[in-house]
């Protein structure tokens, strides 16, 4: 089996935030299979920021949860999401799948 990278935007990181969330167990079922190695879960921090707007507490909440690499929004990522984002994609896709070097295809978003 083939590990794949899934990148978590600000609904689905809010999910695994809430236990209450419909979504929660779907979205912490990609947490254990990061946990287990098949698999790796990324969460852009442009992402968590918007996301504890809405639910204070939430980028502290995942910032502590292990297997979840947290990605910086540094003037690379900001060159690249300008020009995806001149093409027409929103912002929370183009944060979260954006190609990187070790990902240059990009990586599945869970929205």
């Amino acid at each position: 089996m083939v590990a794949i990278a899934v990148v978590l935007g600000h609904m689905t990181a809010a999910a695994l935030y809430d236990p209450k969330d419909p979504l929660n167990e779907a979205v912490a079922a990609f947490h254990v299979q990061a946990s287990g190695a098949l698999g790796d879960l990324y969460a852009p921090v442009l992402s968590l920021t918007t996301g504890d707007a809405e639910r204070p507490g939430l980028l502290g909440h995942v910032r502590g949860l292990r297997f979840i690499r947290i990605e910086t929004f540094d003037t690379d990522a900001a060159v690249t999401i300008t020009e995806l984002l001149r093409f027409g994609h929103s912002w929370a896709a183009v944060h979260a799948a954006r190609p990187s070097a070790a990902h240059p295809t990009g990586r599945f978003l869970l929205t």
